[in-house]
């Protein structure tokens, strides 16, 4: 694991939501400055606490920035290279690591190379970096059957056999990283092979021994993912669904599990764990009972992982992601132009956020913590998180009446709300209704 990782905490931004951009890329049009928005938000990811920036596609594309056009040019809705070098500089000047979305299982239809494939037919040569079923007797400009990203047929995947899609994908990561870049988040890392990335990692990172490289995993046995692929981590999405399902249903019982396999990843690789991202309904929405978003917000940086915050949550945003077009607008929202016109309205979620950072900044070791439940009923929890010798004890109660739960380690409240009553094994915190607390041990 990169050093810096482990006192990471990320603002995860999807720039041309952010930003306002076009939906459609009218590549005749002028270049729009829109990435210089994000640096009027700079001191805000500071401020939250954050200490790396997590962008989403920045690179040219035809429409959302997962239909890459070409991986060597800024979007033109959002900037030029020199737009991206003054946004790295600002934000590294900050403190502030940048981590760019490489979309590598699938390119835009319009993809240069995949319209010279069109063109000239089998015998092109980038006829191999796809993976096409030719027609009987094909003919210029007849479109081959192609392997698409889940059936959507503006996204061609690459054919991840052929070695010089490997070569060309790490001269892409190779180039940002080595203009200021400091890692990697690997779309749908799910659908590409893990053998791939071997043919790639390994001399990249001997290169850039500080970059962060890690995949989006949805499903699948993660620790062999890992070991085969060579990734520093992996988006912990069997985390996120127990942690908003077992709120919901207020079945602590799903989110001990949960823990427990969670705690069992800790051995091979420490997790990227997150409330929401661009593709995920927004956590203040997903969850049936307000009350709870703080829980939330406190098992997300009291356990072990690097956590990404996606913007806006941070203000308790809503937005329903929908299976329709334009069904992903609502999670992926412009922000005004400097943070001072946010409403007040996410005002104490915010804070929230910054005393729970706070917590986890001062206590780094949590990012490897291992967990133990000890006390668990359907709806109170108390778990420790411990490692370097050090430990915390969190307490969840969301019951419609205090709870009295034994922490009899407790010395202090360090968040939430509680009183601590006796001594010894017979401590106990009485914890409000639908609040938490956390305690130094």
């Amino acid at each position: 694991m990169v050093d810096w990782v482990r006192h990471a905490i990320a603002w995860h931004v999807y720039p041309l939501g952010f930003a306002g951009a076009e939906v459609e890329n009218d590549r005749a049009a002028p270049v729009a400055h829109r990435l210089l928005r994000l640096e009027n938000y700079l001191d805000y990811a500071v401020e939250l606490g954050a200490s790396a920036l997590a962008l989403g596609p920045i690179f040219q594309s035809a429409t959302h920035g997962y239909d890459t056009l070409d991986y060597f040019t800024i979007d033109r809705r959002l900037g030029d290279d020199d737009d991206f070098d003054r946004l790295v500089r600002e934000a590294h000047a900050r403190g502030l690591k940048v981590i760019l979305d490489g979309v590598f299982n699938h390119v835009g239809r319009d993809h240069p190379f995949f319209r010279e494939v069109i063109d000239r037919g089998p015998h092109a040569d980038k006829a191999s970096w796809f993976r096409l079923t030719w027609p009987h007797g094909w003919e210029p400009g007849t479109v081959p059957q192609y392997a698409d990203f889940e059936g959507h047929d503006q996204l061609v995947a690459l054919n991840h056999d052929e070695p010089a899609v490997a070569d060309y994908v790490g001269s892409v990561m190779d180039y940002w990283l080595a203009r200021g870049a400091d890692g990697w988040r690997l779309d749908a890392a799910y659908a590409v092979p893990p053998a791939f990335w071997t043919k790639i990692l390994p001399g990249l990172c001997q290169k850039h021994p500080n970059a962060f490289i890690f995949g989006e995993v949805i499903h699948g046995d993660y620790p062999a993912i890992v070991k085969e692929s060579g990734f520093d981590s992996l988006t912990q999405y069997e985390l996120w669904k127990a942690l908003w399902s077992a709120l919901n249903d207020r079945n602590f019982f799903e989110l001990a599990w949960a823990l427990k396999r969670n705690d069992a990843l800790l051995d091979d690789f420490v997790p990227v764990t997150f409330l929401g991202n661009h593709d995920v309904t927004r956590i203040a929405s997903k969850l049936s009972d307000e009350r709870h978003l703080p829980h939330a917000v406190v098992l997300l940086f009291t356990l072990p992982g690097t956590p990404v915050v996606y913007y806006g949550d941070e203000q308790a945003f809503r937005g329903i992601k929908e299976d329709r077009i334009g069904g992903d607008d609502a999670i992926r929202p412009a922000f005004p132009d400097s943070p001072g016109e946010l409403s007040d309205l996410g005002a104490p979620i915010f804070r929230l956020h910054q005393e729970l950072i706070g917590l986890r900044r001062r206590h780094a070791w949590l990012h490897g913590a291992h967990v133990s439940v000890h006390h668990l009923e359907n709806e109170a929890l108390v778990y420790e998180s411990a490692a370097e010798g050090e430990k915390l004890l969190i307490a969840l109660n969301l019951q419609d009446a205090p709870a009295r739960l034994p922490v009899p380690a407790a010395r202090e409240r360090l968040a939430g709300e509680a009183m601590l009553e006796g001594e010894g094994e017979e401590r106990v915190a009485v914890v409000p209704a639908h609040r938490f607390a956390v305690f130094g041990c």
